[in-house]
């Protein structure tokens, strides 16, 4: 069969898939692959369970700041300005972020490093970073983990002595910010925290990181203010492996859990429609191959059209 007609049918075929569903929404998933290195890269998906590399799963950003120059975990948001900000791990010890933003997920900013913990002389890194708009007070909230060396008791021989807590800082314009904070210590590691508001409440999904005894699953903990007061982790969520960088989705009543199961070098899933009872689905979920902790967020399908997302859409032939 003519190769050039197999490849227009399968472009008519998925375009049909992804703009054809009554559904306005299409999914992104931002994520890196590797090291970090190679920078930023997209997938997008119109049932939020199969998932499909833009671009040919090329880099759509290059990281250029810090010393090591790397673009692990990146978050995206839309924010309310309309421009996409983004966040991400710059360094595995570093004591800032790096962030960026655009208008098309295409063509972004000048690249900024964010010296979020430059004041404190023994912090060891910043890893992580995640946006979560406060309505209340019309700001983000950007927050990362940190581990500040001799201010939490470790073992230096377990895991290089990290002991990490939750610190944040807030932000209307992502160039002025307000002194960094403390934002979650219940008295164990913890890393890779998301935070979704649900009506009147926040959820944070978290990384317990406790090596001894091990933990390294995913937890809930909930509060009434962005800021503070979120409460004791729930028991875990996730299975009988090593799982962390939780990316969340809502779509209607269900909240589905997307995770990295770095020591299988997989990525699994969870479904629930409480946040108490947790179905995995793993076997039940499609992505690009080589897929590393990220965020996922929504935009309509006129978006994705306008801001030329749909011409990346990879034809297999």
């Amino acid at each position: 069969m003519n190769k050039k007609f197999v490849a227009v049918a399968v472009l008519v075929f998925t375009a049909a898939f992804v703009f054809g569903q009554s559904n306005n929404s299409v999914y992104l998933f931002s994520y890196f692959k590797n090291n970090g290195k190679d920078g930023l890269h997209l997938a997008y998906s119109n049932d939020g369970y199969n998932w499909a590399a833009l671009n040919n799963d090329s880099s759509f950003l290059k990281p250029t700041v810090a010393k090591d120059k790397l673009m692990r975990d990146p978050c995206i948001v839309k924010g309310v300005d309309g421009l996409f900000h983004m966040v991400w791990t710059v360094s595995w010890n570093d004591k800032g972020i790096g962030y960026a933003s655009s208008k098309d997920l295409i063509n972004w900013s000048e690249q900024k490093f964010i010296p979020v913990m430059q004041h404190e002389d023994s912090a060891r890194n910043c890893w992580a970073p995640e946006i979560t708009f406060d309505k209340k007070n019309k700001q983000y909230m950007i927050y990362w983990a940190t581990t500040i060396a001799g201010k939490y008791k470790m073992d230096t021989a377990i895991e290089n002595g990290y002991n990490h807590r939750m610190y944040y800082v807030t932000t209307k314009d992502f160039k002025a910010f307000n002194k960094t904070k403390l934002l979650y210590d219940k008295g164990f590691n913890v890393i890779d925290a998301t935070i979704v508001p649900d009506g009147k409440k926040y959820i944070m999904f978290l990384k317990d990181e406790t090596r001894m005894p091990p933990q390294k699953n995913i937890k809930i903990a909930t509060s009434k203010n962005l800021e503070k007061g979120f409460s004791n982790p729930s028991s875990a969520i996730t299975g009988n492996y090593w799982a962390e960088g939780p990316a969340t989705l809502k779509m209607g009543n269900t909240w589905i859990v997307y995770f990295d199961k770095y020591r299988d070098h997989k990525y699994g899933a969870i479904q629930s429609t409480d946040l108490k009872t947790w179905t995995d689905i793993s076997d039940k979920i499609s992505l690009p191959k080589g897929i590393r902790h990220g965020s996922i967020f929504t935009i309509t399908k006129e978006e994705f059209e306008k801001m030329g997302l749909k011409n990346m859409i990879t034809v297999m032939h």
